[in-house]
Parts: structure tokens; sequence; C-alpha cells
């Protein structure tokens, strides 16, 4: 029976005994090393110099096809995703025998050729399959057709909630991550080549200040004392160039202590 029709007790039973076969079979479900040689939107981009080699790629699992003697599935790395393709008669009966005990979710190692399937699809032929942890509790559902996605995890309370699912299916979310993380790189640099300094000022402060803010409090056992995460950079800043720092920035977590909503989080970053 598909996983869409069972409860959650019972998908991790189901898991948990696929897991321990694993074990039977002195398979480690979860080594502590593996180094791929490529990721996969590497492989998609430089298809043409790549076909026909071996290559190496590590990756979660985001769709099965099992059949008798050769499956397909779909690996995601941080870069994107590629199919791989694997046959008893290439790999041994051991190693198609463990992979049938794969789950969607679960990470994989694959090593293999580089080729391309009939339909055009760009594919790794698998020679060596390295299990790389194998997931207890599986993954939303989320339906793909034509190129289509639905009946994905689209509920915000949950995603929000569960950020770590929504990066795994949400593949926009995941542009928003990595955007982000370019936006403040440019900042850092633009601010560098004009001669700022970066600093990293006291998040835990005895005085608050620097905005008309409720601040959250703490208390400091060794100097029994009453602290505040800080609502602003800007005071400490000031001391900065005081001391005779003229050129200053900060780009760092402040804190304040009043109403939240999907635009308004009580921890943010400022600049």
């Amino acid at each position: 029976m598909s996983e869409e029709y069972k409860s959650l007790q019972q998908i991790i039973d189901f898991r948990m005994e696929k897991l321990n076969k694993l074990r039977e079979a002195s398979v480690n479900p979860y080594p502590h090393k593996y180094e791929p040689t490529h990721k996969s939107q590497y492989i998609l981009n430089h298809y043409d110099e790549l076909e026909g080699q071996t290559v190496c790629v590590a990756g979660r699992i985001m769709a099965l096809r099992k059949m008798g003697k050769a499956s397909f599935a779909h690996v995601m790395d941080s870069a994107g995703r590629i199919q791989i393709f694997i046959r008893r008669d290439d790999v041994g009966e051991d190693i198609y025998n463990h992979f049938k005990l794969l789950d969607i979710g679960d990470y994989a190692g694959v090593e293999g050729e580089i080729f391309t399937t009939k339909t055009g699809e760009i594919t790794i032929r698998t020679n060596k399959l390295t299990i790389l942890a194998k997931s207890i509790r599986p993954l939303p559902m989320v339906k793909e057709k034509d190129g289509q996605v639905f009946d994905a995890f689209s509920d915000k309370e949950q995603r929000y909630r569960n950020r770590h699912l929504d990066l795994i299916v949400n593949p926009e979310v995941r542009k928003i991550f990595v955007k982000r993380a370019r936006i403040i790189q440019e900042v850092r640099q633009a601010l560098d080549e004009q001669g700022f300094l970066e600093v990293e000022t006291p998040v835990l402060q005895p005085l608050y200040g620097g905005a008309n803010a409720r601040p959250f409090t703490t208390y400091h056992n060794s100097l029994d004392q009453k602290l505040y995460l800080r609502i602003a950079d800007e005071l400490y800043l000031k001391r900065l160039i005081i001391g005779g720092f003229d050129r200053v920035y900060e780009i760092a977590k402040d804190f304040r202590n009043e109403g939240m909503d999907r635009n308004h989080n009580p921890e943010f970053t400022m600049l």
C-alpha cells in the first residue's frame, strides 16, 4: 500500500522495519562521510563534456519509480535535482535490494556514468549506491504532473513552523534564502570598499536604547544583574565612533518584545 494512505505511525513503523533490514544486511544507514565529485546542476549544465564520464553525486531522494529489475529516482542536492537509473544487473542483487528499501526523503550517494534516456532526460546510470541516511518520518506529499506542482505543502502556518520542510518541498523558498545571503554579501562588499569597518557589539546590554521599543529581559547570574536583548545597535556603534573609528557598520540581530505577524518578527536583522 502507498504511504499516502497510511497513518503517520504506520509509515514510521514501516520505515523502521526497512531500517532494521538494512542493518541486518550489515549496511550502515548513517555513514559519517561521503564525498561527491559534482553537483547536479553542474552536470546538467555541462552534459556535453561529461557525457559518458563517471560522476558521483549525493542528495535526497525526491521521486521513486521502482520496477522489477530496473528503477528510476530523482536525487536533489543543494544545487538542483537529477535523475538516476539503477539496474540489478549493473549493481548486483544485494545492492538493488538495498535500493528497494529506500523511500522518498532518504539520502543516497550515487556513482555512475552520464547518459540521456530515450525521452531526452540527462541521467546517471548507477554502478555504485551508498545509503547516507534513512529517513523515518515522511515528507509532505507533493505531486507533480507535466511540470506543474499541485497538492503541495502550501499551508502558511505549517510552512512557517516547519521551515526545514518548506525548504525541501518548495524550491522557490530556497531561492529566497540564497538571494538574501547574496544581498547581504553585496552590502558588505560595498561598505568595505568605501572604507567601513564591520564590527560586533554586545547583544546583552545593561541599558537598552536607540529606538522606542519594549525589550526582552534576561538575568546574568554571575553578575547578579538584569540585562536586555538589544533593540538597536546605535548606542554601541556611537561609542566606537567616539573611540576613533569614523566608519563602522554592523549587520546583526535585534530583538523587540512587541506584536508579531507574517511581516513583523520580534527577532530581525538590522544594518
